[in-house]
Parts: structure tokens; sequence; C-alpha cells
């Protein structure tokens, strides 16, 4: 059963970022050959789209685990549970980061969760995560371990 799930898609702004291999791949390819310009450039914006759609991890909370891209934390070893958002997200991404944290943060997703990481064969203290919803992770994460 799933508590929460969410995906962290690309910003709309990077879509259109990428666009830009367009018109630098006609520079290169149009001098030589008009249609293996286009297509190239057609078929070089497509494999970036690609790659933002299929690099977009997922988070997400169970009944007993809490799962950020492809890494599990079981609840059973999972301590405070802390949201941030604006100002105070840049300072746990930065300033206030510990160097042995796990971290799955991405540039176009400012608010962040910090799990606690209770494992003693863990060398990670906590994981750092990056969400749209950090309140509605916390809660959900509340709400598992409750049920447990």
């Amino acid at each position: 059963m799933t508590n929460y799930r969410e995906r962290l898609w690309p910003a709309p702004w990077l879509f259109i970022s990428t666009a830009l291999v367009v018109p630098a791949s006609l520079l290169v390819f149009l001098p030589i050959n008009t249609t293996v310009g286009v297509v190239t450039s057609v078929v070089l914006y497509l494999m970036c789209v690609g790659g933002l759609l299929l690099g977009s991890p997922v988070i997400e909370v169970t009944a007993t685990e809490f799962r950020a891209g492809r890494a599990t934390l079981p609840l059973s070893i999972v301590g405070a549970v802390e949201a941030f958002e604006e100002g105070e997200a840049t300072l746990q991404r930065g300033q206030r980061l510990d160097a042995r944290a796990w971290l799955l943060i991405r540039g176009w997703v400012s608010p962040v969760v910090k799990v606690e990481n209770l494992d003693p064969k863990d060398s990670a203290p906590y994981w750092l995560v990056s969400t749209r919803h950090p309140s509605a992770v916390v809660k959900a994460i509340a709400s598992a371990q409750q049920r447990a």
C-alpha cells in the first residue's frame, strides 16, 4: 500500500532550454546536408527529452519503507523527519549539509525533506531528498510509522 508517491518531473524550462540542441545541431549539419541536419536535430532533442523523463526519480512512502529513486530506507530505522522550504531548504542543501548524508537532489525542485537514518551500520546520518510537497512526505512517513 502506498501512502505517498511523487515523480520529480523536470521543470518546463528544462525542456525549453534543451531545445537549444536543435539550432546547435542545425548549425553543424545544415552545411553538409539539409535532411541530415533536420533529422539529427529532431533526434537529438527527442533523446534529451527522453533522458530528462527517464531520469525523473520517484519518491514513495509505503507501509514499510521510504523510497527515493532506487534507494529504500525501512521505516523501522527512520528517525526524525523534517520538511524545509525556500531559504531553509537552500541552507540544508548547502551550508548545513553533512558530507556523509545520502542525497537525491534535483535542481529544479527547491523544497527538501530530511529523513534521519538510525541504522548504526550505515554511515549516512540522514537522507536529504528533493520533493515538491515536503509536508505531505513528513505526514505520510509519520502515518506509516504509527500504523506499524
